[in-house]
């Protein structure tokens, strides 16, 4: 199961476009995972699906990033903190910082990250 921050680089787009993020939430909602919608050279954005009892393997990442809860609910430990998120909700992970999602049935979250600004 790849995720997120740890994908090769996309390619650059110069204008905008729609992206997919029901059909990536689909695909990986069985088993998991994350998928890329979009990737330039500032930013990327990706769908992560966890389905229990599947456990985050997240690494902290070099980059800022922005969960945002598109289906579900569970809790991100952050840095010895823990933040309960629901559907509807957002939290930020500065770069570096230490973090995984714990106690979660199924949660498919939409996932910004700021690329290339460290």
């Amino acid at each position: 199961m790849s995720v997120p921050g740890q994908e090769g680089k996309g390619r650059s787009l110069t204008v905008a476009h729609a992206f997919d993020i029901a059909g990536a939430k689909a695909r990986l909602a069985d088993k998991g995972g994350y998928e890329i919608v979009h990737a330039s050279p500032g930013l990327e954005i990706g769908v992560y699906v966890l389905v229990a009892p599947e456990p985050d393997h997240q690494k902290p990442h070099a980059d800022d990033e922005v969960y945002v809860v598109l289906e579900g609910q569970g809790t991100l430990e952050v840095a010895g903190e823990r933040v309960d998120l629901r559907e509807g909700q957002a939290t930020f992970v500065p770069a570096g910082a230490v973090h995984q999602f714990v106690g979660y049935e199924q949660l498919s979250l939409l996932v910004i990250f700021e690329k290339g600004r460290r």
